[in-house]
């Protein structure tokens, strides 16, 4: 199994004037421990979730070029990608740079988006669930042909919400970034998985085992490998002490014997370098054969 972390919580000890030096460390350590990914939550209001509008909030893609700039080997990623907020050709060049920025360590990570008042709140449009599911798929396609070199060169797309008469990305993806579809909907979100993605992303649970079957199916009718799709969970890590970090591990390969292949975790507690440093220190070890 493999670990990531998801960078969603900005109420950081020192406000805003500590967040870069907060960032920068947060990063480093990551890197520096052998996660796989740092995700980075794509919002611009802070979740209901997480304490709602006025807590603070970094803009998804400029926080991951400042990780990039802090790290060598790690994985980027927005976690995820709502299609509303941008148009997929801007998608996907924004991508295409922090991939070459990065020397070829960019992910997407992508869905249907939610929180309407946030949209709504900056004057975002915010299409109805069904539409949205619809920019998705034209999303994801154009975004491909984008990334595809040659292959995808320069010819014109049209589609039901997308018209783009020149698709040039000049320069290329140094890699093909990888594309994770977020979301455990049955019926469409896990459809565009097996259809075009790389990974999926779930939440551990009683359905998790059932989740995995639907995707089995899907991937069976759409003619794609099961086995080729990582099998990813995001949850809370809390890492205070060893014996936290402990729990957590025996957690991690309860989720790996699932089927999961790699977690990535919201870190909690309050001194999060420390988590980071603590879960590289003693949950990576025992989970890496998991």
């Amino acid at each position: 199994m493999k670990l990531g972390l998801a960078f969603a919580d900005y109420a950081w000890e020192g406000g805003a004037v500590r967040m870069a030096d907060t960032l920068a460390a947060m990063s480093r350590a990551a890197d520096d421990a052998g996660f796989d990914v740092i995700g980075v939550a794509d919002h611009v209001w802070q979740g209901p979730h997480m304490g709602g509008a006025e807590q603070p909030m970094l803009e998804c893609f400029t926080t991951l070029a400042t990780i990039a700039a802090h790290t060598r080997r790690i994985r980027l990623m927005p976690m995820v990608a709502g299609v509303h907020f941008r148009a997929p050709g801007l998608l996907a060049k924004t991508v295409t740079t922090l991939d070459v920025l990065s020397g070829g360590r960019a992910d997407l990570g992508i869905g249907a988006g939610w929180y309407e008042e946030e949209a709504r709140g900056l004057g975002i449009d915010f299409p109805p669930v069904a539409e949205r599911f619809e920019r998705l798929e034209e999303a994801v396609r154009i975004c491909l042909s984008m990334w595809d070199g040659e292959k995808g060169g320069e010819k014109p797309v049209t589609g039901r919400h997308y018209r783009l008469d020149r698709p040039l990305n000049v320069p290329q993806n140094l890699t093909r970034p990888r594309i994770m579809i977020g979301g455990g909907g049955e019926k469409k979100t896990l459809r565009l998985v097996a259809r075009y993605a790389d990974a999926c992303n779930l939440y551990p649970g009683p359905d998790l085992g059932g989740k995995l079957a639907v995707l089995r199916r899907h991937c069976e009718a759409e003619g794609r490998d099961y086995e080729a799709i990582e099998k990813t969970c995001i949850m809370p890590f809390t890492a205070d002490d060893t014996a936290s970090a402990d729990e957590l591990a025996g957690a991690l390969r309860t989720i790996a014997g699932a089927g999961v292949t790699r977690v990535i975790g919201i870190l909690e507690g309050p001194d999060q370098v420390r988590g980071i440093d603590l879960i590289g220190e003693r949950v990576l070890p025992v989970v890496a054969d998991a």
